[in-house]
């Protein structure tokens, strides 16, 4: 037998605790780097190697170490001076199997759907661009306060760095003097977003979650959004 069936509450935290490391394509891949490389790889190398700012290398490598995925290797070289001691990320056994459950993040995303869809559109609204918010500004503290950053547009890049990180093909344009734009060339929601659009909300959210903690208050808008039927997600973003 395998045991009794899990709990409401073991089913969402093994749920959350596999999509929390393997839940976008940047990560799997810098996880399978990892198992190519026995001794290891850094936040730099995987920066360079994904074309990502460090800090979201290094969050990618955390996230993993902190699932079990990878473990962490810090060295002091020998006749250093005092200063930083240089960490590695590698897997303890390349040879084992990895045994990934069925992701089943898709069905919570489709039940956030539907119980958006029993409120009113703007109640409903609120909640989904405050929770985007609230991971938001969750994913800047995991970045760094170090990046707080004083450039607007600077901070932009950090964000759809990011976003793309998380799955959204994300990249920031210039639109004006005091207007960039966030564009997302993927929806990581999928059909779900198509089934209930107010869950695009999430994604506004989530920039001016992290652009409030990166930068300082902002002010976000979708212009145009992928589940509609546009050809990118859109979101203009004004000082």
């Amino acid at each position: 037998m395998d045991g009794p069936p899990l709990t409401a509450t073991e089913f969402a935290s093994a749920v959350t605790a596999i999509t929390s490391a393997f839940g976008d394509p940047t990560r799997r891949n810098i996880y399978l780097r990892a198992r190519d490389i026995e001794h290891g790889v850094t936040a730099v190398d995987t920066a360079e190697a994904f074309d990502l700012h460090p800090n979201v290398a290094r969050h990618h490598l955390d996230k993993l170490a902190a699932g079990g995925y990878l473990e962490v290797v810090v060295e002091r070289h020998e006749g250093a001076s005092a200063g930083r001691p240089s960490k590695s990320y590698r897997v303890s056994d390349p040879g084992s199997a990895l045994e990934v459950p069925v992701r089943q993040d898709a069905v919570l995303v489709s039940l956030l759907g539907r119980a958006l869809s029993l409120l009113p559109s703007a109640q409903a609204e609120a909640m989904a661009e405050e929770v985007g918010a609230e991971v938001g500004r969750s994913m800047a503290e995991a970045i760094g306060e170090h990046e707080v950053h004083r450039s607007f547009q600077s901070a932009l890049q950090v964000v759809a760095e990011a976003l793309t990180a998380h799955g959204f093909a994300a990249r920031a344009e210039r639109i004006g003097d005091d207007r960039l734009r966030i564009v997302s060339e993927h929806c990581p929601f999928g059909n779900v977003a198509i089934e209930h659009p107010v869950i695009c909300a999430v994604d506004r959210g989530l920039v001016t979650g992290m652009l409030s903690a990166l930068y300082g208050k902002t002010t976000a808008e979708m212009r145009s959004s992928l589940p509609m039927g546009d050809s990118v997600c859109a979101t203009d973003v004004t000082i």
